[in-house]
């Protein structure tokens, strides 16, 4: 699965940055549509009617990260089907609006365009370059995102609000893992292969932090998202001596990373944030290797954990959707969908179905707990809603492919550092 945003690069931002601008033109800001008085005496806005609530979802289900939006899609409209079947939320439907962009910003932006005036948020933005792009935008219009992405410089809008640690964040977490489980000492090098742009680079300054904290270094091996050989940059690694890897990238250069280390000798420990692991590498040729010493950072529980949550998750999405495969996007699908859900049921509560009302009352979850082991925090829209990670393990033999290695848990050096800073 791959359940990150990749780095932007030039041609897309300035396309993206062109795009905006005639969107700007063209389209008034939802966010300045007066409130009305609802059924209830409830305030409500952007299309919520006396029997609606409409969300949007801005995904890709047709290209580089196609099986990303399709798990977190799906989960979703699932979400949404039980709660709806249970009454729905504040005597209202809820009902979600799904564009494909194909993580192009052709479509992107154009996308946003279209929905932003006739929803009430987002439950679903993918592609960090997209929604970075649209931020000013965003915060114009008031509309809550919840991006599946986490570039740290996504956070400080109380309207673009990120689930879980943080690139940086998660990063220092990998380190951490390495030098308490896995032996790194003072003095030790570190290979780091990461995208260029806001993925990749964020996820370098966490390790670099982390390191200069536990006397490592870090060999630094930059790529694009099409570059998917990583012959060149094992060897460079191995000729450097490194002890250990961490990839911030997608799963299919992790699964070289990982595959031609094997093969090469280069048998060390190697670390991927969140967005580097997809269930069906496992069935690869990269497959063993991946299993032997591959490790993946997130800020979730596993959908193949017999927790309680992930365990009835588990069985709703293939009862609903028997041939397709499960994946943590189907996690990080339905915990955006349910921490939505959560501000709309505060909002219900203080009469405020607008933009506003729904900020605000997400702003007042200080300690959110979906059942998926981590509690969030979402007083702050500086922070990421929180700075803990698991560190799971790939295994075929459990649904989903990924088990728990090391609970979730903060770094000490997580706690004092400044996302993005």
């Amino acid at each position: 699965m791959t359940r990150t945003s990749v780095p932007r690069t030039a041609a897309a931002a300035a396309l993206a940055v062109a795009l905006l601008a005639t969107a700007a033109c063209s389209s008034k800001s939802a966010g300045s549509d007066e409130p009305t008085a609802g059924t209830g005496g409830v305030k409500t806005g952007n299309g919520v009617t006396d029997k609606t609530i409409p969300l949007g979802a801005l995904t890709d289900m047709t290209g580089v990260y196609a099986s990303l939006g399709k798990s977190v899609t799906q989960a979703q409209q699932l979400y949404v089907k039980r709660i709806n079947e249970d009454g729905g939320i504040c005597d209202r439907q809820l009902k979600l609006t799904v564009r494909d962009h194909g993580y192009d910003a052709g479509k992107a932006i154009p996308a946003y365009t279209e929905l932003e005036p006739d929803v009430l948020g987002f439950v679903q933005f993918i592609g960090s370059p997209f929604v970075g792009a649209t931020k000013g935008r965003i915060a114009k219009d008031k509309a809550l995102v919840l991006p599946q992405a986490w570039a740290a410089s996504l956070l400080g809008s109380e309207y673009i609000r990120v689930i879980g640690a943080s690139y940086d964040v998660e990063t220092i977490n990998a380190v951490d893992f390495l030098v308490e489980d896995k032996g790194l000492k003072k003095g030790d090098k570190v290979g780091h292969v990461y995208f260029e742009g806001d993925y990749g680079e964020n996820a370098l300054q966490g390790a670099k932090h982390a390191a200069e904290g536990a006397g490592l270094e870090i060999v630094e091996q930059k790529i694009k998202p099409t570059d998917e050989d990583m012959s060149a940059q094992v060897a460079a690694l191995k000729r450097a001596g490194v002890k250990a890897m961490l990839i911030s990238a997608g799963p299919r250069q992790a699964a070289s990373l990982v595959g031609v280390a094997a093969a090469g000798g280069l048998n060390v420990p190697v670390v991927g944030n969140n967005s580097a692991f997809a269930p069906q590498l496992l069935q690869t040729q990269a497959g063993p290797a991946l299993m032997k010493d591959f490790y993946v950072a997130t800020s979730t529980l596993p959908i193949g954990s017999e927790e309680p949550a992930p365990s009835r998750l588990a069985k709703a999405y293939k009862d609903e959707y028997p041939k397709d495969v499960l994946d943590n996007g189907v996690v990080a699908g339905w915990s955006a969908a349910s921490v939505f859900a959560e501000a709309l049921k505060k909002a219900c509560e203080d009469k405020d179905l607008t933009r506003d009302g729904v900020a605000k009352a997400l702003a007042t979850m200080e300690s959110y707990d979906n059942g998926f082991g981590i509690k969030h925090d979402f007083s702050d829209p500086a922070a990421p809603s929180t700075r803990e990670s698991y560190i799971l393990k790939p295994d075929d033999s459990v649904p989903g492919g990924l088990k728990v290695e090391k609970e979730g848990a903060a770094a000490p050096a997580a706690a004092d550092f400044t996302p993005g800073g």
